[in-house]
């Protein structure tokens, strides 16, 4: 795969199905993959989290502070 180039979908495919990528059969953790949500394992559940990407870190971190304070603000009214 040259640089700047998106990886096929037979890639793709490969990068999901390998279980080398996958910590414990839940964690999505592939390094090559630059996805920040690559779909889970069984594709129609939705979407998965690629820890090896620092921005998908971030993203999920963002999203726990929001919903965190959604629930603060619930409690606290």
């Amino acid at each position: 795969m040259a640089l700047n180039q998106d990886p096929s979908k037979e890639t793709l495919d490969k990068w999901n199905k390998d279980p080398n990528n996958w910590i414990w059969g839940i964690f999505y953790y592939n390094k090559e993959d630059k996805r920040i949500f690559p779909p889970k394992r069984i594709e129609d559940m939705g979407s998965t989290i690629n820890f090896a990407n620092p921005k998908s870190i971030l993203a999920l971190l963002i999203a726990l502070a929001f919903f965190g304070m959604v629930i603060f603000f619930i409690l606290n009214k």
